[in-house]
């Protein structure tokens, strides 16, 4: 017999592409830069770092939710491919705005000119001036888009094969993941570090050679990116759990020991999930920072890490669905709650301000749906599904 399409076998599939292409249509028709003007451009770049979110919910899905591996360091694989399209976008930007100010010279700048000149304007703020080693092709977007891929994957495969060949699991394996991720936060931190150290890369925003182009149209363009990569994402995820291969990573996660006994190579399947996940985390914080306009090394802190699955468990683990629930909800939450938009409810003697309070709430949150409905949101609709089914 034939294996019918992914579509015939997951119909799930194809509801969820609809729905978001749907979405992404009235969106677009509803913004500013191409539409009525009914939804603002800051909130397009909103739900466009929405979207990024939900790509990496559906990546710890895949890592923990069908594999079992609690990684808490799988944020830090999102701001590493932040960095590296960050780097051409800050370098590109500051390269233009030297050459226009240089413009008026009587003699033309030499490329070493150029180059030190942009050194001064984005290492000045740390003191330095030279452009660090790591910058090397930050000239160059397809370089720098290939290092988006490369430098998470390597690390996520290098870091993986260590820890899985060692066979360490459980909680032992989570605190190694957010070991790493702290790691690799802290030496960010350090001005010497080639990354601007506590600074980060900022006015990532302002895309090079786009200048005249204005910020409500380049919004939109990020949005229909983001939903493009979701939705890639997600068809992605739905094959990779669909066949065989999901069978043998469910099998690891639900008794990892048999599937050994079997046969199988459990180290390399986990390594595989580990590494692929890593790469699309990697895509959606390449997609996530031209949005923010910022980055910098408090964005990989291991507390991400945990917010992430705190969004997967909330939505339904081991639900590609859930996963992105989860994510869509806390995120757009917390831009509601944060920012400034939820009212203040006075009590007399306090008033509760949810800038202040929304992570104590997103803990009990989290906290309920564990004691209450360790299945989350994604399980409370299969139970409607089953209940509705003849």
């Amino acid at each position: 017999m034939t294996r019918r399409p992914l579509l015939l076998r997951e119909p799930s599939v194809m509801i969820f592409i609809a729905l978001l292409a749907a979405f992404t249509i009235i969106v677009t028709i509803l913004s500013e830069g191409f539409g009525i003007g009914l939804v603002s451009t800051s909130f397009v770049k909103i739900l466009g770092k929405t979207l990024c979110l939900c790509l990496i919910a559906i990546a710890m899905d895949l890592v923990w939710g069908y594999c079992g591996i609690l990684s808490l360091g799988h944020f830090a694989f999102f701001g590493l491919g932040g960095y590296m399209i960050g780097m051409w976008l800050m370098y590109e930007r500051t390269k233009d705005i030297v050459l226009e100010s240089l413009a008026g010279a009587e003699l033309p700048p030499t490329p070493q000119e150029v180059r030190d000149a942009i050194g001064n304007q984005i290492f000045g703020v740390v003191g330095g001036s030279e452009i660090p080693a790591v910058w090397y092709f930050a000239d160059s977007l397809a370089a720098q888009l290939a290092l988006v891929v490369l430098v998470p994957g390597l690390l996520a495969l290098v870091f993986g094969w260590l820890a899985f060949r060692s066979r360490v699991t459980g909680v032992y394996l989570s605190i190694l993941t957010q070991a790493m991720t702290l790691a690799l936060s802290l030496y960010l931190f350090q001005n010497d570090s080639g990354l601007r150290g506590n600074n980060g890369l900022s006015g990532l925003q302002n895309i090079p050679g786009l200048q005249d182009v204005p910020q409500s149209v380049i919004s939109v363009w990020f949005f229909l990116a983001s939903a493009l990569a979701l939705g890639l994402g997600y068809v992605l995820a739905a094959y990779v759990v669909s066949g065989k291969f999901g069978n043998v990573i469910r099998a690891i996660r639900d008794d990892e020991q048999r599937i050994r006994f079997m046969g199988y190579p459990v180290e390399t399947f986990k390594l595989v999930v580990f590494t692929l996940t890593a790469v699309i985390a990697a895509i959606a914080g390449a997609l996530y920072y031209p949005q923010a306009g910022i980055i910098n090394p408090a964005e990989i802190a291991p507390i991400a890490s945990i917010y992430l699955a705190v969004w997967v468990a909330i939505g339904g683990r081991g639900r590609i669905y859930g996963a992105v629930i989860g994510a869509a909800l806390v995120t757009l939450l917390s831009s509601w709650f944060t920012g400034g938009q939820a009212p203040s409810i006075p009590l007399g003697f306090y008033t509760i301000d949810w800038v202040d309070w929304w992570q104590v709430l997103l803990g009990f949150g989290f906290v309920l749906v564990t004691l209450y409905a360790p299945r989350g949101i994604g399980g409370a609709f299969d139970r409607l599904i089953r209940k509705d089914a003849p």
